[in-house]
Parts: C-alpha cells; structure tokens; sequence
C-alpha cells in the first residue's frame, strides 16, 4: 500500500479557501464552519486554526485573495497602448476574475455573512484595484480621450457599471457566455462614448 499523499501547507490553504467558497456559494453562509471546510479536504480543524486561526480569518484570507486574484488580473492589462483600450481590458479583466472566482465575488464586493466586515487595514490593501483604474481613466482624459474630469469620479461610475454586468452574468441574468459577452461588449463602449471629449463642428449659417 502506498504512503497517503501530504500536501505542504501553501497547497492546503489552497484546498482550504477553495472548499470555503464553494461552501459559501453552493449552501451559503450556515454551511461554513471551520469543521465543515476542514472535512471538505479531508484535515482536521487543528490545521484551520494554524494556517487562520479561525473562521474570521478564513473569511478575511477568501477576500483577501480574491482582491489578489483581481490585481493579477489588472496587472496584465497593458498600460501603454490605447489608454480606452486599456481601459476596456480592464473592464473585461475584472469580468475574468469573476467569472474564474465566483464564489468570493459576493464576500469581496458584499456582505453574505453579517459578521464578517474588513477592517480599514484590509481596505486599505485591496485599494490598489480601484487605484489602477483611476490611473487608467486619468490617461484617458490627460490624452484629451475624455472630457475634463475628475477621474475618480469617473472610475466609480465604471466601477459600479462592471460590478452590476459582473454580479448579474454571476446569477445568469446575462444569458449564455456568448450573448452575456456582447452585454459588456454594449455597455462598456457605451460608457465610454459617454465619456469621451466632445468635438463640436460649426453648423453652416
């Protein structure tokens, strides 16, 4: 008989957050505990604690890394061709993250579990993804693609736009893949035409 695989500790807490999200998203907020997450990859509660110290903390790494994934995810995104193109990937690269995470979508960007509120530490962490597309709608407006704006304005109505595609494609709300892809496809270059500079052309008297 062979010896039972072991798994290091990165690989576990891996299989721990995985197991955790699927938990929260397939029967929700009463089927996570620490036992129940440990009995989904087969440990025990003991290597829960070590590796979170408990279910606050399993809760605070399955945002934390969901942001993680999220700004790997921006860090892809070119940032020195088109600055509307970029911008667009960027909208699309956030549809990437939760369509590929979509379990945490509602931990990250909701309140599924009452209890569990981030603190200003972990806010202040996870900034830096707002922060790349306030970044890359600046580039739109200092190459006069936009109009004079403050882009941080700008970015929170982006914002809110890939965050309601993403939160309804999550709930089937967009139809299959191909026909929710044309809805962002729709909605982001309208959001940018919105936004862009007008040039006006004189009306012959």
């Amino acid at each position: 008989m062979g010896r039972p695989r072991t798994r290091d500790w990165d690989e576990l807490r891996r299989e721990l957050l995985e197991a955790a999200g699927r938990l929260l998203a397939q029967e929700g907020p009463q089927a996570l505990s620490t036992r129940r997450v440990a009995h989904e990859v087969g440990t025990s509660t003991t290597a829960v604690y070590n590796l979170f110290q408990d279910k606050a903390g399993l809760l605070r790494a399955m945002f934390l890394d969901g942001f993680a994934a999220l700004e790997e995810r921006f860090a892809d995104v070119p940032v020195d061709g088109d600055p509307e193109a970029d911008l667009l990937a960027l909208g699309y690269a956030y549809r990437a993250a939760a369509r590929a995470n979509p379990h945490r979508y509602d931990l990250m960007f909701g309140r599924p579990i009452a209890d569990f509120l981030p603190s200003e530490a972990d806010l202040a962490r996870i900034q830096g993804t707002f922060d790349t597309l306030v970044r890359a709608v600046a580039r739109c407006v200092a190459c006069g693609r936009f109009a004079p704006t403050d882009p941080y304005d700008t970015a929170t109505h982006l914002s809110a736009l890939v965050h309601g595609l993403a939160s309804l494609e999550l709930r089937g709300a967009l139809g299959e893949e191909e026909r929710a892809e044309h809805q962002w496809r729709v909605a982001l270059e309208a959001a940018c035409r919105g936004h862009r500079a007008v040039t006006w052309t004189a009306v012959p008297g």
